[in-house]
């Protein structure tokens, strides 16, 4: 019953807001699971999150569940920033769905981390001290396994 609960609250939002697609708001939930999850695991007990917490929750769900196209998908449903998340968390507090404190604000959310450094960052080569690429990874120079194309003879 609770799924078919939220599937209508993502409904109502959607009819008078149109800048988030669906999947976000299902992400956005199954990130607050995670998040509780994360915190119940961690400090022995459940409790209410604060925003900071939902916003790396959110980061850390994502990039668990959707790896490198995590950005890609957050792109294409309208989450383009930490403060988007917010929005949508203050949306569905409004039907119901969460709950919230007093003290709570949309601006807990806000400039946590950039979403392309958050959400590319883990998949990119690490650098060395020096700059180059750590070891194993190929930088396209001649030392890499893999030959370069054969060219016609002139």
């Amino acid at each position: 019953m609770q799924a078919l609960r939220f599937d209508t609250a993502v409904e109502n939002i959607l009819k008078r807001e149109d800048r988030f697609e669906a999947g976000a708001y299902f992400l956005l939930k199954d990130a607050l699971d995670f998040t509780l999850k994360r915190t119940r695991e961690e400090h022995g007990e459940e409790r209410h999150v604060s925003g900071a917490e939902l916003i790396h929750g959110f980061r850390d769900h994502a990039l668990e569940e959707f790896g490198p196209m995590a950005l890609t998908l957050l792109q294409e449903w309208g989450v383009t920033q930490c403060s988007d998340v917010g929005d949508m968390v203050f949306e569905l507090i409004e039907e119901g769905m969460f709950g919230r404190q007093d003290s709570d604000t949309r601006e807990d959310f806000a400039d946590h981390y950039d979403f392309a450094e958050a959400f590319l960052s883990p998949y990119l080569p690490k650098a060395t001290a020096a700059g180059g690429l750590e070891s194993g990874e190929s930088d396209g120079d001649r030392s890499s396994p893999v030959s370069p194309a054969p060219r016609d003879a002139p």
